[in-house]
Order: structure tokens, then sequence, then C-alpha cells
């Protein structure tokens, strides 16, 4: 969606419907993400947003309007619930991380005594930020299926300030969402090679291959089911003669839980 501004007659629509068991902000009042990372993140959405919407975003995001949230690489996904009766989905996007910049964080993190034990304790220390903040509102786009073209609604807003607080919870959000894997920035850190090496031994006289070495088959990384798929393509699949949207977004996470649980059960195999 590309930055417009566009002033419907929201006296047409009613009073946002409620919702039982939506994704509710930690925060009650005051500021949203109070930890760096978050922090980031708002005061971009601050300096490019609408301070009437943002604040009726908090509102949403508060009053746990937000039905069901997503996050891959890339990308945040939100259904979020107005005064209709089918949610909004709600998309912001934040550009992954190409070759180059990744090559970049890699040298960063090598070259930067107690960066990569930071990382693998689970932070992400501000060192970090020239490659991973957003610079600017250049970086984010918005984009979702309410009437408002206000760039951007409450709805996305309501998204932007959970990842906001998701981030301040657990920094390594920003790596995901930047499509970086922990274990795979770790072992390029590391240094290692994660290619075939070697050929095979001949078999010789050992006919039957007891003692021979082959080489390692190369590691394919996991990824769930739900993270290659349209999200937004999924929900409306999901929705085909459903009127109950909250069993909608408890199949979206009971999906993604079962094809995670599988991820976790293959890597212990390993």
């Amino acid at each position: 969606m590309s930055p417009q501004r566009g002033r419907p007659d929201f006296s047409e629509f009613g009073k946002r419907r409620p919702v039982v068991g939506g994704v509710e902000a930690a925060s009650k009042r005051g500021a949203f993400a109070r930890g760096w990372w978050g922090r980031a993140l708002i005061d971009v959405l601050e300096q490019v947003g609408d301070s009437g919407r943002l604040s009726r975003g908090r509102t949403y995001a508060r009053g746990g309007q937000v039905v069901a949230l997503d996050i891959a690489a890339g990308r945040v996904t939100g259904e979020v619930q107005g005064s209709q009766i089918a949610p909004f989905t709600a998309v912001l996007t934040l550009g992954t991380l190409d070759d180059e910049h990744t090559a970049e964080l890699v040298d960063t993190v090598r070259s930067t005594p107690g960066l990569l034990a930071a990382l693998a304790a689970g932070a992400v220390p501000q060192e970090l930020a020239p490659m991973l903040a957003p610079d600017g509102g250049r970086e984010l786009d918005f984009d979702c299926t309410c009437p408002d073209l206000e760039w951007p609604c409450k709805h996305v807003a309501a998204v932007a300030y959970l990842l906001a607080e998701r981030v301040d919870r657990d920094p390594i959000t920003m790596l995901a969402v930047r499509g970086l894997d922990l274990d795979t920035l770790i072992r390029a850190v590391g240094g290692e090679d994660e290619s075939p090496a070697g050929g095979a031994r001949q078999f010789g006289d050992d006919h039957f291959g007891d003692d021979v070495s082959y080489a390692d088959l190369p590691e394919v990384e996991f990824a769930s089911a739900p993270d290659d798929l349209d999200t937004m393509l999924l929900r409306k699949v999901l929705r085909e003669g459903v009127e109950d949207q909250a069993a909608v977004a408890k199949a979206l996470r009971d999906l993604d839980e079962c094809y995670r649980a599988l991820g976790s059960a293959v890597r212990r195999r390993r």
C-alpha cells in the first residue's frame, strides 16, 4: 500500500466487536515497548503514522482486538477485529537482509567480543542496530483489508505495537523478522562448513562396504509449512463456510504448533 490519505466517514461504522482470547498487549498505559529494540520499531512507526490512528491502534492492541498474530521473515500479519463481522487482515512488512548485509552482520559478530555469546543467550546487542533496525519509514510497508487508506491504519498500528512488545520480550524476534535464523547465524559466525566434504572411499576388497566412509549429507534448514504458504490465502481458505472467526484463528495456531513440533522432532533425530 502506498502512503495515501484516506478519510472515510467512520460514523457509518459501529463500535468495534469484543474479542475473547485475543492477543492482548502487556502494556495497559503509558509508553509501549520500553526496551531498546521495541522502541526502535515504535519510533519509526510514530515518525510516519497519523497520531490519531496510532492512538486507536494502541487501544486495539491493549483491548485484545488482534485475534491472531503471525511473525515470519519480512512479514508480520495480524487478524484484527473491528466493527465488522469478519476480522481485517493487517500486514506489516520489513525487508529481509540480502546476502551482502547478512555477511556484514556475520563479520560484525565475528570481530566483536561478546556478541556471539549474547546472541546465543537470547539477547541482540545494540551494536547490530545499523544492520537490523529499520532505517526510517522507507523500510516499512503496511497493508490492510479495511476501508481506511491511511498509512498505516489503526489495525496495522495495533499489529506493530504488539510486534514491538514481542521484540522486547524476545529480542531474537528481530532476527526472525529480518529473515535470519539464530542457529544458522551462529554456525556462520563460527565458520562451520556445512557443505559435503571429501568423497566416498572405494570399496576395494570390502565387498559389503562395512568400512566405507561416506560424505556427510547436506543439512537442510527446517521451515514450518505455514511459513512457506501465503498467509492471507490460507486464512481465506479456512474462513470458507466458517462464521466463528475465533475458530479460524485457533486452527491457524494449532497448525503452526503442529508443524513446529514436527520440526523439533526432526532436529532431535539428526
